[in-house]
């Protein structure tokens, strides 16, 4: 079928459609990367993100037992602390995480930045299409995704509390750090394992994603013609420019026959006129040439213009293949040329006497 998309995308389908934000990515990959540098992150800064909790809660409890009243100003000053914890305690972590998503995205994206993928599309408030894309084939692949990962993520989690259900009366005996430092143990276990099986769905997905987005750029035969075409420009159109060029040029090329000096032919296939004039040019000059109907014309032209005409089949044929309009004759043809301009000055002598 004519409207089926069987053919590859070509370049400048795939630069439209990334202007218009349509590149191929994986969610997945970013929130694998998120999850590994959120956990390690909290491994690593955690001493730092305890002290500063330990100190918001002393001063906090030491404010509510002292201070019996509280007024606006207080509640400003509360209010611009308890921000200032949040940020010593939180947004280091929270930079760190953004900023992998940010890279991640950037990677797969190649620095795309576009506001037309942000612009509203009012058909996707119609219920129908809603209904489609949730029984398309993305729709189910993205359904299977999310089942797969909460059974996989279920099963590692009841896997670890069961490992650890032992040990969980302990934590009665642990003063507070104690019990953080194993409970936040316990949880970068099941994150360390989660994020090995979500490696294998990223890698999935990302396959996925880039099959879909191929098939879906495809293009059909049509398509491919209509884009030669704004590309390249209608084959028909450029050929009817081409003939017309060449007509105007081989009208430019009938005007100089009548000023030329004599017609070499050979003796319908091929005719060459030359002109020479040694105060610009240093050789004989093909002013004109032409094959088949072209030469029976150059040489009609210059019957009516008293141009002499010769036959010389090797010499016609020879300056046609080898000479350019316009351009002076290579050495090899001075001889017999020049045999040729003689006797035609010489036939003009008589003429004049």
């Amino acid at each position: 079928m004519a409207g089926e998309k069987t053919e590859k995308a070509t370049p400048k389908r795939r630069q439209d459609e990334r202007k218009k934000g349509n590149v191929f990515q994986s969610r997945e990959i970013g929130v694998v990367l998120t999850l590994l540098v959120s956990f390690y992150g909290m491994k690593l800064l955690g001493p730092y993100i305890l002290r500063a909790l330990e100190w918001s809660i002393r001063t906090f409890f030491y404010q509510a037992a002292t201070v019996d009243e509280i007024f606006t100003s207080d509640a400003i000053r509360y209010f611009i602390l308890g921000c200032g914890v949040f940020a010593v305690a939180a947004m280091p972590l929270l930079l760190i995480c953004g900023a992998v998503s940010i890279i991640a995205t950037l990677a797969q994206t190649r620095g795309l930045f576009t506001m037309k993928s942000a612009a509203p599309k009012f058909n996707r408030l119609n219920p129908i299409e809603g209904i489609k894309k949730m029984f398309s084939l993305r729709g189910i692949v993205e359904l299977l995704k999310s089942l797969a990962k909460i059974i996989v993520l279920g099963y590692i989690i009841w896997i670890q509390f069961r490992d650890e259900f032992w040990t969980f009366p302990r934590l009665m005996d642990m003063d507070p750090i104690q019990g953080m430092v194993f409970t936040a143990s316990m949880v970068l276990e099941i994150a360390k394992s989660a994020a090995i099986v979500m490696v294998f769905v990223a890698a999935a997905d990302y396959f996925y994603q880039w099959w879909d987005y191929e098939k879906n750029l495809r293009m059909s035969k049509q398509e491919l013609k209509e884009e030669y075409k704004q590309t390249e420009g209608d084959p028909q159109v450029k050929g009817k420019i081409r003939e017309r060029q060449q007509a105007q040029a081989r009208q430019r090329m009938m005007q100089k026959v009548p000023g030329a000096d004599v017609v070499i032919r050979n003796p319908t296939h091929f005719a060459v006129a030359l002109k020479y004039d040694p105060q610009r040019s240093s050789a004989p000059v093909v002013v004109a040439k032409g094959a088949d109907s072209l030469a029976l014309r150059i040489v009609a032209v210059a019957q009516e213009n008293g141009v002499f005409i010769t036959e010389n089949k090797p010499l016609a044929r020879g300056l046609y293949e080898a000479v350019d309009l316009d351009r002076e004759i290579p050495d090899r043809f001075y001889q017999p040329v020049a045999e040729v301009l003689a006797f035609v000055y010489s036939l003009k002598k008589k003429e004049l006497k």
